[in-house]
C-alpha cells in the first residue's frame, strides 16, 4: 500500500460540558500513507473537524481530553510538549481551515501572514522570505502577486483569501496537508478551482493530504481511500473505488442513495432523524441504528468492533449483512 506517515490509534477527543466529558471521537484507528489523498467525510456533528483539529491539539485544552496516540513519522504528537509541538505546526502539518476569512488576521497585510511561518521554521532573509511569499501566491494562482503581498484580508474575494490559506499551509512544504472542508463557502465554479490547485501542489510537494469534508462529490474527485464517520467513530473505511461500488455499512449506503446524482426518478432518498448529540450517544449497538428502525435490533452487535471484511475493507458491526433500505 505504501509507506505510513501517520496512525492515529485509539483516539479519543472529550469535550467537558457541566462539568463531564463527553466523547466527539471515540476509539478512532487509522493510517494515513505517505503521498495519498486520505478523505474524512460525514454529516455536520459527526466528529470530522474535532478529530482534524486533536492532531496538533489546536482545542482548548481546558475543556477538552485528547487520549489515544497520535504517531506522525514515528512520533506520538500526544505525547509531546507545546514546546515541541510548535516544530511540527506549520513545517510538518499544515492546515487548511473551513472559513478563510476567520483564518487571516485582518490587522496584518497578506505578505507578513504568509511570511510568519517562514519566519518561525525557516533560516532565511528577510529578502527571501518575501520572494518565497511572492512565489506562493504565484503557485496558488494570484493574478498580481505583488498587489495582493499589499493587500489586507478583507480586499480579497472568498476564492482568493482561501488561496492565500493554501499558500500559508504550503510555505514550508508539509509533509501532510490537513484540508478541513476547504471549499464549504465557495461557489461551484471556485470550489472546482481550489480543488484541483490542492492536487497539483500536493503532487508538487509531494506531501499526503486528510480532507474533511460533507460533500461525496468531492471524495469521489480527489480521495485515495475514504473513512465514513458517524456519531464520532468510524463506521466503514476502504479505497474510495470501494467505497463508492461496494458499500457495506447501513451509514455509508444511506449517504450515498441521499446523492441527487442517485435518485431514483423525482424522489431523493432522505436519512431518519439526526446525529445524536454528544450527551445522548448510544451506549450500545451500533450508533446508527435509531435511523433505521425497520432493523431488529437483534441484527446490531452490542460493542460493534471496526473489523477487516476483505483486504483493506473495514466495517464497524455485523448489521451491514443484514441491511435493506426500508421500502416505500
Amino acid at each position: 500500500m505504501g509507506e505510513k506517515l501517520m496512525s492515529l490509534e485509539g483516539l479519543r477527543v472529550s469535550f467537558k460540558i457541566a462539568d463531564k466529558y463527553f466523547a466527539a471521537v471515540d476509539d478512532v484507528f487509522l493510517d494515513i500513507m505517505k503521498n495519498e489523498t486520505f478523505a474524512v467525510v460525514g454529516e455536520s456533528g459527526c466528529g470530522k473537524s474535532a478529530m482534524a483539529l486533536s492532531i496538533l491539539r489546536l482545542h482548548d485544552l481546558n475543556f477538552t481530553k485528547i487520549e489515544g496516540s497520535i504517531v506522525f513519522n514515528g512520533e506520538d504528537l500526544a505525547a509531546m510538549t507545546e514546546k515541541e509541538l510548535y516544530k511540527i505546526r506549520g513545517e510538518e502539518v499544515g492546515m487548511i481551515f473551513q472559513d478563510p476569512l476567520t483564518s487571516l488576521n485582518p490587522l496584518h497585510r497578506i505578505g507578513r501572514q504568509l511570511e510568519e511561518t517562514m519566519l518561525y521554521h525557516r533560516a532565511m532573509s528577510a529578502s527571501e522570505r518575501r520572494a518565497r511569499a511572492l512565489e506562493l501566491l504565484e503557485d496558488v494562482g494570484i493574478p498580481n502577486p505583488a498587489l495582493t503581498y499589499e493587500s489586507f484580508p478583507h480586499e480579497l474575494s472568498g476564492g482568493m483569501r482561501q488561496r492565500i490559506v493554501i499558500a500559508i499551509a504550503l510555505s514550508c512544504e508539509p509533509a501532510l496537508l490537513i484540508a478541513d472542508e476547504p471549499t464549504t463557502a465557495l461557489d461551484v465554479t471556485i470550489q472546482a478551482q481550489i480543488l484541483d490547485l490542492i492536487r497539483a501542489l500536493k503532487d508538487k510537494v509531494q506531501s499526503s493530504v486528510m480532507l474533511i469534508t460533507h460533500d461525496l462529490g468531492v471524495v469521489a474527485e480527489m480521495a485515495d481511500r475514504v473513512a465514513v464517520m458517524y456519531a464520532g467513530q468510524i463506521v466503514e473505511l476502504a479505497s474510495v473505488e470501494e467505497i463508492f461500488h461496494n458499500p457495506l455499512h447501513p451509514y455509508t449506503r444511506s449517504l450515498l442513495a441521499s446523492m441527487p446524482s442517485n435518485a431514483a426518478g423525482n424522489r431523493l432518498s432522505t436519512i431518519q432523524g439526526a446525529v445524536p448529540t454528544l450527551m445522548n450517544l448510544p451506549r450500545e449497538g451500533c450508533r446508527f441504528m435509531h435511523r433505521i428502525p425497520w432493523m431488529d435490533p437483534s441484527v446490531h452487535e452490542e460493542v460493534p468492533t471496526l473489523r477487516e471484511v476483505s483486504e483493506g475493507h473495514f466495517v464497524r458491526c455485523t448489521c451491514y449483512k443484514k441491511f435493506h433500505f426500508q421500502e416505500g
